[in-house]
């Protein structure tokens, strides 16, 4: 990847793994008949499925491609997660380019996240360190919700290719008025790392929770 503008071995120690009375330390069945760990196991399998009961598994999504060099036709950010959400089988219900203009993002971002057919938006650019890099800062008071883990994430994943330069990029996240947000670097590589391997993944989950009664 280039750069965004804007990564055991055998635990035995030779014991015999039997117990002091002579039985091994396989887990035997109760007297009672049940698996020692059945009862937990479903109330595992019981948490799961209850948490994840209200995934969404068509969502509609909005990209916005905050540049001022950029036009509708040359956005190869903008078409890759295009690209990406729509092979996901879900839909693309707008697409937005607004300048790097802090009022501008935030009018935009505001607008979208009210829109009944939105569940998930996806920004790219305006993430960096440069002084017109205003997305992250106009952004964020819209959040009611931040979703640290998301740039985290982001960042970890990109480490392996773009080593520490990946200080200078602030993607993050959050949820909106019970749509969840997203904002990438600017560069086609970036954000398709972060929609195949972040949102998508996760987008479902996360706008399901959102809006959950």
């Amino acid at each position: 990847m280039t750069n965004h503008d804007d990564n055991g071995g055998d635990h035995s120690d030779g014991h015999d793994d039997t117990g002091h009375d002579g039985d091994e330390h396989g887990h035997h069945d109760r007297e009672d008949g049940h698996d020692s760990h059945s009862d937990d196991e479903l109330d595992h399998h019981a948490h799961d499925h209850d948490h994840h009961s209200h995934d969404v598994s068509e969502l509609g999504f909005a990209v916005v491609t905050v540049s001022s060099s950029r036009s509708v036709d040359d956005d190869p950010a903008g078409d890759a997660i295009a690209e990406l959400v729509e092979d996901a089988g879900h839909d693309v219900v707008m697409r937005e380019l607004v300048a790097d203009d802090h009022d501008g993002v935030q009018k935009t971002v505001h607008n979208i996240v009210g829109r009944d057919d939105v569940g998930v938006v996806v920004t790219t650019g305006g993430t960096g360190v440069t002084p017109d890099d205003v997305t992250v800062e106009a952004v964020r008071p819209l959040l009611e919700k931040e979703l640290p883990g998301f740039g985290e994430l982001f960042r970890r994943l990109s480490y392996d290719d773009i080593g520490t330069k990946i200080v200078g990029t602030r993607a993050t996240a959050g949820v909106a008025g019970g749509v969840v947000v997203c904002c990438l670097p600017g560069s086609e590589n970036a954000v398709r790392l972060g929609v195949s391997e972040i949102v998508l993944e996760e987008a479902g989950h996360l706008a399901g929770l959102a809006r959950r009664e």
